[in-house]
């Protein structure tokens, strides 16, 4: 078999893990594939000692670096993204990049979409070769071809595989590679997400701030949003107004300091008909929030939601939020990953208004998982649900809501 990690080699959920070898259980890693058996006597003492066979090489920086000795297949396929996330008729290019772990490697890359037949469901048009030819170990080929869909809503999983002597692989490989960490690296199903919204949207010129890292501006351009990237210069020199909507990147009141001196020209834009969305910011001995964010007083608390799968009690169901483009309902909450959300806002100005209720078992509820409120023309949103986790994992509902916040219209 080859190497990874052994808890991940079966298809499993959250948490739980299929391990066919019982005796793996509870060991920390892999056993070596490979191991040298050492006998060793002394005095009358005999010992039979096992060691793991390493792979050693000399880096010119870090100097002698061991890794573990892997056994891979010929050749993996990665496909570019984990979620394709589709909100019109328009198609969208995937990307399959075939790596050789082995010199002279030749095979043909195949695809499918398991229980949606491709010719009812999706339209795949294919330009390039499927075929692949890579000489030496380490050289890549990328393969493109395109998706597109006619389907109101539809979630779907593309696969990959590849051909290699009449041999089929559908391996991918994921490797960290971090100074602090040993080394690792997973072989997975070459597989991603695809998923159709029902979807409107609004207010298509957008800007993002960014924060401590997160994927959502990706993702917004994924469903064609026109996003520019606001950087501390431009958020100085730029006219905000051409912007239907500001974004900011989680924890980016955290990690920008810059963000304060900027406070009263980002009120100004909300001010003249904006709408600002402010993902969550933490509140801790760390990092805890010095900046002012809104336009009124209100706190970043330490509540949060943990389950994915708490129910959620719409408050506030007139609210534009809710209603357009998209009509939000308790359904848009399935489905959703890991948490509801954290970091939510307490102590509110009686000009917020809240949208939702929602908390985990025996907890008191919480009201602070989105708060908008209105300031001259436009709209301030701060919220704590989790789209940074939902948006990469193309949860429908997620993107809905979102597409509403941005969408918030200008007051009168």
């Amino acid at each position: 078999s080859f190497s990874s990690p052994y808890w991940l080699s079966a298809e499993h959920t959250t948490g739980l893990y299929t391990v066919s070898d019982q005796l793996l259980r509870g060991t920390p890693d892999n056993v070596s594939a490979t191991q040298a058996t050492f006998d060793i006597t002394i005095g009358d003492l005999n010992f039979k000692v096992k060691r793991p066979l390493v792979y050693k090489y000399t880096d010119p920086v870090k100097g002698e670096v061991y890794r573990p000795f892997e056994v891979l297949p010929p050749a993996t396929i990665n496909i570019a993204e984990k979620v394709y996330v589709f909100s019109d008729d328009k198609e969208k290019t995937i990307q399959l990049r075939v790596k050789a772990n082995t010199d002279n490697v030749s095979g043909t890359v195949f695809f499918s979409i398991p229980n949606n037949p491709i010719e009812q469901n999706w339209e795949v048009i294919v330009k390039d070769s499927l075929l692949f030819k890579l000489d030496k170990k380490g050289s890549e080929k990328i393969i493109e071809f395109k998706i597109k869909t006619k389907a109101e809503f539809l979630s779907s999983a593309l696969k990959a595989r590849i051909e290699i002597d009449g041999q089929s692989y559908d391996k991918s490989i994921q490797r960290i590679e971090y100074d602090h960490i040993p080394y690792q690296f997973v072989l997975s199903e070459a597989t991603a997400k695809l998923v159709k919204l029902d979807l409107k949207k609004s207010n298509n010129i957008i800007a993002y701030i960014p924060g401590a890292g997160d994927e959502v501006e990706t993702c917004l351009k994924q469903i064609g949003y026109n996003v520019t990237t606001l950087t501390d210069e431009m958020l100085a020199t730029a006219d905000l107004s051409k912007y239907e909507a500001i974004v900011t990147g989680i924890r980016a009141h955290n990690t920008n300091e810059r963000l304060q001196v900027y406070y009263s020209k980002l009120m100004d834009y909300v001010k003249n008909g904006g709408n600002l969305v402010v993902q969550y910011n933490t509140n801790s001995r760390v990092g805890p929030v010095v900046a002012k964010i809104g336009p009124y007083p209100f706190t970043v608390s330490r509540n949060r939601v943990t389950d994915e799968n708490a129910d959620v009690k719409i408050i506030n169901k007139k609210h534009s939020v809710l209603n357009f483009p998209n009509l939000i309902s308790e359904y848009d909450f399935k489905g959703w990953i890991q948490e509801r959300g954290i970091y939510f806002a307490t102590d509110l100005d009686k000009n917020y208004e809240t949208i939702f209720e929602m908390n985990d078992k025996d907890e008191r509820p919480s009201d602070g998982s989105l708060i908008v409120a209105k300031y001259g023309k436009g709209n301030f949103v701060y919220t704590g649900l989790a789209f940074f986790r939902e948006l990469p994992a193309g949860v429908p509902g997620a993107y809905r809501l979102f597409a509403n916040l941005i969408s918030i219209p200008q007051n009168k």
